[in-house]
């Protein structure tokens, strides 16, 4: 058979999504050698890669390096960056059919689970992901009128994230002045009422989903100790037995020493909360958080939680949920609503030719950045297998030439990622002249004024 792929008419994909999944994706177009290929990466935002810019703690700048590795990706002369164009609404789905052969979709999860309990509309009750994404400058909630004059914080889940944002809110300025965090953040972070932050887990220390650099953290801070109740890390002889992960018996020795430490009588304290499930958020009688009616758990013999009729109320006037991220349907593709995924099998989207998936979005919030590189180079074997055995209907307008003259009369303004390098280049100038890693610019109407000169 012969192929309609040449260097003159290559292989053409769209990726839409430019955070990890999205540049791991034409990473692994880029390696193969199979067919010669054009990829176009897609973002709604005028930034490329998502959550490593968006999502990751600011503090944790060694993790944002992989940065290095994209940048080569998306300069190579065979990808293009399309930034500040949204699916859906600058270009379409049968648009895209007609100027690729093939799409795949990696946007990630960016909504977030439910408690389902009362209370959870009350102001002062928000997700982690909205909280994340203001201190980490995404435009979306740059303009977020946050005041952190609570005293007591809950912050539900006990997953990174959630020992992420436990740590911001207690975090001096001071320690966070090496970090990356938007810089309208810093200031509120500043003037902070926050004396307590509760982070709360149904169930037991080894079923925690955090890792134990992050964990270990809250013994290193200036002004506030890590606080754990003995008799909620408690493990039965039969049970510790059961523990067989290195990291969930690190993280167990880790909460050992932070129960048997003398309280220092520090400003600020992080309570350290197991067997604890939240019922309901209280009111003040005017809309806003005044507590966080939790119940006490124990273990059954599977290993799930189960309420034992016991309550307590903690003093918050801010809960922060952080019970997992959610994927977002995509106008004209299949979604799992049950699932908050594109059902597809192994990347291949169901009942759609030429479409897949990778990421999040594929297969749900899970792993960190690097589980992504190998999902994407999975789906992109499935689709060089259907495009080597003639599988993929050969897009009408592939070339690059036919996307930019259709976003052009539509009025796009497409950002490209020459614009970007510039923008990074603002930051990083703008970041050194304040003794900062980098300046983020969080608005989108800022950001598309700096572009390649």
């Amino acid at each position: 058979m012969t192929l309609p792929y040449t260097p003159e008419r290559p292989l053409r994909v769209a990726v839409i999504g430019s955070g990890p999944s999205g540049i791991y994706t034409a990473e692994s177009l880029l390696k193969q050698t199979n067919l010669p290929v054009s990829v176009d990466v897609y973002d709604r935002l005028p930034t490329p890669y998502g959550l490593v810019r968006y999502g990751v703690a600011p503090d944790h700048l060694t993790i944002k390096s992989v940065t290095k590795g994209f940048e080569k990706t998306l300069g190579d002369p065979r990808v293009r960056f399309l930034g500040n164009v949204e699916f859906g609404r600058d270009i379409t789905l049968a648009e895209l059919k007609a100027h690729y052969d093939a799409v795949v979709y990696t946007v990630g999860a960016s909504s977030d689970r439910r408690l389902g309990i009362p209370g959870e509309d009350l102001k002062g009750s928000l997700s982690a992901t909205e909280f994340v994404a203001w201190y980490n400058g995404h435009p979306d909630a740059a303009t977020r009128d946050l005041l952190l004059n609570a005293t007591g914080v809950a912050v539900v889940g006990v997953g990174n994230v959630a020992l992420d944002v436990a740590r911001i809110l207690v975090k001096t300025t001071r320690e966070l002045h090496e970090s990356d965090i938007a810089p309208h953040a810093l200031p509120v972070l500043e003037k902070s009422d926050v004396k307590d932050v509760w982070i709360l887990g149904r169930r037991g220390p080894a079923q925690a989903a955090f890792t134990t650099k992050e964990l270990r953290e809250f013994g290193e801070l200036e002004v506030t100790e890590p606080i754990v109740n003995p008799d909620e890390i408690a493990l039965t002889e039969a049970e510790e037995t059961a523990i067989t992960d290195n990291v969930k018996k690190k993280n167990v020795e880790v909460l050992r020493d932070f129960a048997a430490r003398t309280p220092e009588g520090k400003d600020r304290r992080v309570h350290l909360r197991f067997l604890v499930s939240p019922v309901e958020i209280l009111s003040d009688g005017q809309g806003n958080v005044a507590g966080l009616k939790v119940e006490k758990n124990r273990l059954d013999e599977n290993g799930n939680a189960v309420g034992t009729g016991v309550y307590e109320t903690l003093p918050v006037q801010l809960v922060l949920r952080s019970v997992g991220y959610r994927g977002v349907a995509l106008p004209d593709v299949p979604f799992d609503e049950k699932r908050g995924v594109i059902p597809n099998d192994e990347g291949r989207v169901q009942g759609r030719g030429g479409e897949y998936t990778a990421g999040w979005i594929k297969r749900g919030p899970s792993g960190v950045v690097g589980t992504n590189r190998k999902c994407a180079a999975d789906t992109v074997a499935l689709l060089l297998a259907d495009a080597g055995s003639g599988h993929l209907p050969a897009a009408p307008n592939a070339s690059p030439a036919d996307v930019d003259a259709l976003l052009s009369g539509k009025g796009v303004d497409v950002y490209s990622f020459a614009d970007w390098q510039a923008l990074d280049a603002q930051e990083l100038a703008q970041g050194q002249a304040a003794g900062r890693p980098r300046h983020k610019i969080v608005h989108r109407e800022e950001m598309l004024k700096h572009r390649k000169a």
